[in-house]
């Protein structure tokens, strides 16, 4: 449960990112820290997405074993 409130967490926070830099709210200092977050964000996010099908997948094939 608490891995689907980081995943949330990391969306909202995504999506903050994206909107700051879209409004053009982040000055070029910021920019490239922001990106960086960005970044790492989207693997954690990948990553989860990932890890979270393989174990959907177990268990489906479980239940048809």
């Amino acid at each position: 449960m608490s891995d689907k409130l980081l995943y949330t967490a990391a969306i909202v926070e995504l999506e903050e990112i994206v909107s700051s830099i879209e409004d053009e709210e982040i000055n070029v200092d910021e920019l490239s820290v922001k990106v960086k977050r960005a970044s790492e964000l989207i693997k954690f996010c990948k990553e989860k997405l990932k890890s979270t099908e393989e174990e959907v997948s177990a268990i489906l094939k479980e239940m048809n074993d």
